[in-house]
């Protein structure tokens, strides 16, 4: 009876903590293994509960599963959503180009700098043999310096690549 006791009080206040609705409902949901799930969603194998002074609607009936529909049916893909949907605001063509350049020069000083970047990391890479400093007297310590220099160098040149590539979008 305590435990009964209990397992309400926790679902009341459950239901206060999410804020229900007064029409909405509870499920009770059993899985294979016994475990129980309360759950305002209908599920395949779940009852509504129960509860006195709780006023609920009529339940939603449980979801069905869409058949399964194949390449043969002709369904293909969903169509696709309409590219300007109505009431979407429309740029004139003048601040649109003026958007392009803005944007078309942003990216170029970026790709500058970029480039910049690289050429340093190159010249200090010194085609895998930089100077050793004064700190590295364990080569471990250097070689580990040499690849995180691989990598950057790596690492900016897909950079400038991309930079590359959005240039080349840009209409």
């Amino acid at each position: 009876m305590t435990s009964c006791f209990l397992l309400r009080l926790l679902l009341l206040a459950g239901l206060a903590a999410h804020e229900a609705r007064a029409d909405s409902v509870i499920y009770k949901c059993v899985d294979q293994n016994g475990r129980v799930e309360f759950t305002d969603i209908n599920k395949p194998g779940c009852k509504v509960l129960d509860l006195p002074g709780y006023v609920a609607s009529t339940p939603a009936p449980a979801p069905r599963a869409a058949p399964a529909v194949t390449m043969r049916q002709g369904a293909g893909r969903p169509a696709a959503a309409s590219p300007n949907p109505a009431g979407f605001p429309r740029v004139d063509t003048a601040t649109q180009k003026a958007r392009d350049d803005d944007r078309r020069t942003i990216l170029e000083d970026e790709l500058r700098a970029e480039e910049r970047k690289l050429a340093d990391l190159k010249r200090d890479y010194n085609n895998g043999e930089p100077e050793r400093q004064g700190n590295e007297k364990n080569y471990a310590k250097y070689q580990e310096r040499v690849a995180q220099m691989r990598d950057n160098i790596g690492r900016s040149e897909k950079n400038v690549e991309a930079l590359k590539r959005e240039i080349a979008n840009i209409k």
